[in-house]
């Protein structure tokens, strides 16, 4: 029985996400092939003025371009299938290897920063309801909702302008140390260089998290099982970790896990600010550049990469309350 369930859990979710990416694609697709980005354009760069009508003609024809829209899906279909994603115009190289080589930079940069925001917000929001009505509650409300209101890329130029130029704690920009090897880049180097853009990159998570734990606690304070413990004479941390801390849990452990599509958006604000060589990056110059089969790959990739983190969410559910477990749900 439990096999059982696992199993349709598994192809549920692996329906799921083949009829969003079909979708996905053909929704971008359609977009793309409507919009003015000229994929010839992109191709031949800065040498355009150059090229006659009949050797557009010849480029257009070599990548297919002059074929019809469905034509041209088809065709970009049959390749993915295929587990080819197509070769990226600006770098001239496979998209898989574009995306892989990209998405390892952006991982440390996502990964620290969706760790710290978690932690912290989780925190200070249960800090803030155990407070509630006090001065500490007020502070982190006031410092919640003025980090919910501040944009990424604001963020990041006060912290490069405050701790870069004016006290030159941090490089400015960059993942690595300008002018040197990469076989001479240590562990310290990308530690120094990740620190701010990670930091930036946090101040999205910890405001949602924290306001959300806050309110969810603050509802099972005013619980009637809560006000009997208490009146056993429980209270505190003790208190908290008896009654409070699985209520509070699953509400911010979803909201965080469904904050990956956030997550993603802001590293592309981070990662240009600060020069960073991820995904983020690579996004932008293809979007400005015109690369196609880039955004494409970049937009697949993305929607994987959120459906994962409610995949994730959606185990973790299991886990943390037995209750939500197929066929056990009260």
């Amino acid at each position: 029985m439990r096999t059982k369930s696992i199993t349709l859990f598994i192809i549920g979710k692996v329906l799921r996400m083949t009829t969003l990416l079909f979708a996905l694609s053909l929704i971008s697709f359609w977009l793309i092939s409507h919009s003015p980005i000229d994929p010839v354009q992109a191709y031949v760069g800065a040498d355009m003025t150059r090229v006659s009508p009949e050797q557009r003609e010849q480029i257009a024809a070599y990548w297919g371009l002059n074929k019809p829209m469905l034509e041209q899906f088809w065709i970009w279909l049959t390749s993915l299938l295929k587990g080819d994603l197509g070769t990226s115009l600006i770098y001239r190289s496979p998209v898989s290897s574009v995306i892989a080589e990209r998405f390892m930079a952006s991982v440390a940069l996502m990964a620290s920063a969706w760790l710290f925001s978690g932690i912290i917000g989780f925190s200070l929001g249960v800090l803030a309801a155990m407070k509630q009505r006090t001065w500490v509650d007020r502070l982190i409300k006031w410092y919640c909702l003025t980090l919910a209101s501040t944009p990424t890329f604001w963020f990041g130029l006060l912290l490069l302008i405050v701790f870069s130029v004016w006290l030159g704690w941090f490089p400015i920009g960059l993942g690595t140390p300008a002018g040197t090897l990469s076989e001479n880049v240590t562990l310290l180097d990308r530690i120094r260089h990740l620190i701010l853009p990670a930091l930036t990159l946090s101040v999205l998570g910890v405001a949602n998290v924290a306001l959300h734990t806050r309110q969810k606690l603050v509802g099972v304070l005013d619980s009637d099982y809560v006000y009997f413990a208490k009146a056993k004479g429980e209270k505190g941390f003790i208190l908290f970790w008896r009654h409070g801390l699985r209520n509070v849990a699953l509400p911010a452990i979803s909201l965080h896990f469904a904050s990956f599509g956030e997550l993603f958006g802001g590293a592309v604000l981070a990662e240009q600010v600060f020069s960073y060589p991820g995904l983020g990056q690579a996004t932008v110059q293809a979007g400005l550049q015109g690369d196609i089969p880039l955004l494409l790959g970049v937009v697949l990739f993305s929607a994987i990469f959120v459906f994962i983190g409610n995949v994730i969410a959606d185990l973790l559910y299991n886990i943390i309350d037995p209750r939500m477990r197929k066929g056990e749900t009260v």
